[in-house]
């Protein structure tokens, strides 16, 4: 199983801003995508899960075979996608634990039983280091940025999902919640999942550790490699990656 990007083409408006993306993940790969701010990335996350802003002007998004290019946000979450944000919405009045319980009865076919939700709910939570109460607080109201982190981990736990996109997970987490929000997603990786992990540091790859690592810039990929790329870029910055491009054209 696998979920693949082909050729894709991706504008706002008149602005082109993916240029023909190629990409493919695995179930059971970790995968990285790097690139300095503007060059695409969460253009791309937004597009795989079908963010409407995003008008796709050619290639195809596939979730093992099944086009989802046109699949609106919902049918592609029960297909088995997920994306955790990196601006996740408040919404006032649901509770933490209400939205996920929804969220769960919405990729079954029976409601989950409270009880069997409870247990669940509460070995993720313990995972994460998440107190009870805060799945009593309404989503992300008055949540700082790492509590905004941790309720996304948490609900990728509880949906498990085939294929998790990550769109700059670790942005304005301090070290301990980098720590946490990675040991969370480290405890989700396994055969049965595939995690796309878009960042523009490398923090984050040092406590989750991708097999591939792939560069964008200006809407493309322009270089790939294993998890030894991440350490390059630590070093040398992106300037390299663009004198390479440069002296390619």
């Amino acid at each position: 199983m696998s979920l693949e990007i082909q050729n894709l083409h991706v504008r706002i408006g008149e602005r082109e801003i993916l240029r023909g993306v190629d990409l493919k993940v695995e179930r059971g790969q970790t995968h990285a995508l790097m690139g300095p701010n503007g060059s695409g990335k969460s253009t791309l996350a937004n597009t795989l899960m079908g963010n409407p802003n995003y008008e796709v002007t050619e290639g195809k998004i596939l979730l093992d075979g099944e086009d989802l290019t046109e699949a609106a946000p919902d049918e592609r979450a029960r297909a088995g996608l997920f994306l955790a944000f990196q601006y996740p919405a408040t919404i006032p009045g649901v509770s933490v634990a209400n939205f996920l319980r929804m969220a769960v009865n919405a990729r079954r076919e029976e409601n989950i039983k409270v009880k069997e939700f409870g247990q669940i709910l509460g070995k993720h939570m313990e995972l994460l280091k998440i107190e009870r109460a805060f799945t009593s607080r309404y989503l992300n109201e008055g949540f700082s940025g790492g509590e905004k982190k941790r309720a996304e981990i948490l609900q990728l736990a509880m949906l498990a999902p085939d294929f998790a996109v990550l769109d700059e997970t670790d942005s304005g987490l301090d070290i301990d919640a980098l720590r946490i929000v990675s040991d969370g997603v480290n405890a989700m990786r396994g055969d049965e999942r595939g995690f796309l992990i878009i960042t523009h540091y490398t923090r984050i790859l040092s406590y989750v550790k991708p097999e591939f690592v792939h560069i964008m810039l200006d809407g493309r990929i322009v270089r790939q490699g294993g998890s030894e790329l991440a350490d390059e870029l630590e070093e040398k910055g992106y300037e390299f990656v663009r004198e390479e491009v440069a002296a390619r054209a």
